[in-house]
């Protein structure tokens, strides 16, 4: 009879421990996943185009030259190689580190055709009428869009 209450003493006292042990990592388990979601981004007053309407989902960045050519006109390709920029273009350097994002149009939100990584040499084309962006052109590939202002420096 001694055999039997050790073996009831055991078996329940090795239950507890267990059923404690499964609740604490439960516990621990619905904290972490509550303090590691991502908030909702934040809406400020000076932000372009506030709304409390969320955001829409990111979609997958586009293919990096889906709108490029593989071999482009003859006739095109000899009308537009004119060796000096335009008049008011010249030739600058990428500044930013982290690198810059080629836009399709000087927005924010408007698409993105590639990324240009620092010391970059570009074509400036001009700037939008607000200041706050320049028309740029990649020399080898001829590729044109959009950049922040204030990323690039003039070339030597």
């Amino acid at each position: 009879m001694r055999l039997l209450g050790l073996i009831k003493f055991l078996l329940g006292f090795f239950l507890a421990i267990a059923l404690l042990f499964v609740a604490g990592v439960g516990a621990t388990r619905y904290l972490i996943t509550k303090l590691t979601a991502v908030p909702e981004r934040p809406v400020f007053a000076n932000d372009d185009g506030a709304s409390s309407d969320p955001a829409p989902e990111a979609e997958a960045p586009p293919e990096v030259f889906a709108d490029v050519p593989e071999e482009p006109d003859p006739s095109a390709v000899e009308e537009d190689e004119p060796d000096a920029l335009d008049e008011e273009g010249y030739t600058a350097i990428v500044t930013q580190p982290i690198g810059l994002i080629l836009r399709e149009d000087p927005d924010q939100e408007s698409r993105r055709i590639t990324g240009l990584a620092y010391n970059t040499e570009v074509e400036i084309l001009g700037e939008s009428d607000t200041q706050e962006w320049l028309r740029v052109r990649l020399p080898g590939s001829g590729i044109e869009g959009w950049v922040r202002a204030g990323n690039t420096t003039p070339a030597n």
